[in-house]
């Protein structure tokens, strides 16, 4: 096994020689990709690059540089890692790219990917009026990707982020320093709403745990690698999701808006409350299962989503 790890070492010597290799090995052994690379070429791409510790945009006239021997051997160890182990990439490299901001990540909390980004680098327009944008609630903050991203959204809010996991909060406190936000962005201990005061937020946004069991044990291996209270959502995907919705009301201003991720519970949802005006989101870059209500329509709906839960 030396003998031939040394062979394949030896046989490729620049940037392309690893990722053209990379790509090739990731498709034969059928790994999945869906934690920011949705292709074997683009994640051979972004583990070769960052292993070398390049830019993303690294000009194609590199990509014919001779790579020394270090080199060689620490990216045959990530792809070979990535290959056996079949850990997704972003837990080897501990970066996540989300809004064009990176993010650290381990195995505490769920890779970001969320098309809600999109949604933040538009600032929410036309839901919201930006320069009214003075609170900001992100649920479910996991390694405070979306809270960070919304306090660049809006760098005169404040925005509170919260999490039932500790260690997710742990991480979070790395990217919120990482950010240098530590006066904006608030990170508190609590079972959703439970261990908030009474506040008003013009924005509360969520990607919650919304993976029915059954689904979720159908997923690819890699998803096994993140932690499972991430992804499960109960029985059928919403348990989460009913109770910010019977408990939203409470938090929002007038003009507020809340925004939440359900992803493949979408339908699930909408055939729950067939009478709730539920609107579903686009994306230009992908990606859907993301309603929006405004204040008026919470508070119309509460009853019923209470009668839910």
């Amino acid at each position: 096994m030396a003998s031939e790890s040394s062979d394949i070492i030896n046989s490729l010597a620049t940037i392309r020689d690893y990722i053209r290799w990379a790509s090739s090995r990731f498709t034969e052994a059928g790994l999945f990709f869906g934690h920011g690379t949705d292709n074997a070429l683009d994640e051979a791409c972004y583990l070769v690059l960052h292993t070398l510790h390049q830019p993303y945009h690294l000009s194609r006239d590199y990509f014919d540089a001779v790579l020394t021997e270090a080199d060689r051997l620490a990216l045959f160890n990530i792809i070979t890692r990535r290959i056996d182990k079949k850990i997704p990439a972003a837990y080897l490299t501990h970066e996540a790219i989300l809004a064009g901001l990176s993010f650290y990540v381990d195995e505490r909390v769920l890779i970001p990917r969320s098309p809600i980004a999109e949604l933040i680098e538009a600032h929410f327009s036309p839901w919201v009026d930006s320069e009214r944008v003075k609170n900001v609630l992100d649920l479910c903050t996991g390694s405070g990707c979306i809270a960070i991203a919304c306090a660049y959204a809006f760098p005169d809010a404040q925005i509170d982020a919260l999490d039932f996991s500790r260690e997710a909060l742990e991480v979070a406190a790395l990217n919120r320093e990482r950010h240098h936000l530590q006066e904006q962005v608030s990170l508190v201990h609590s079972d959703l709403f439970s261990g908030l005061p009474e506040k008003k937020y013009a924005i509360i946004v969520s990607n919650p745990p919304y993976v029915a069991r059954a689904e979720w044990q159908q997923l690819p291996t890699e998803y096994f690698a993140e932690p499972e209270m991430g992804f499960d959502g109960g029985e059928d995907g919403l348990d989460l999701v009913i109770r910010i919705l019977a408990q939203a009301e409470k938090y929002l201003c007038n003009h507020g808006i809340l925004v939440v991720e359900v992803g493949s519970s979408a339908e699930t949802l909408q055939n729950r409350f067939p009478e709730v005006p539920f609107y579903w989101l686009d994306f230009e870059r992908g990606g859907d299962g993301v309603f929006l209500l405004t204040a008026q329509q919470v508070q119309q709906f509460t009853p019923v989503f209470q009668s839910a839960l």
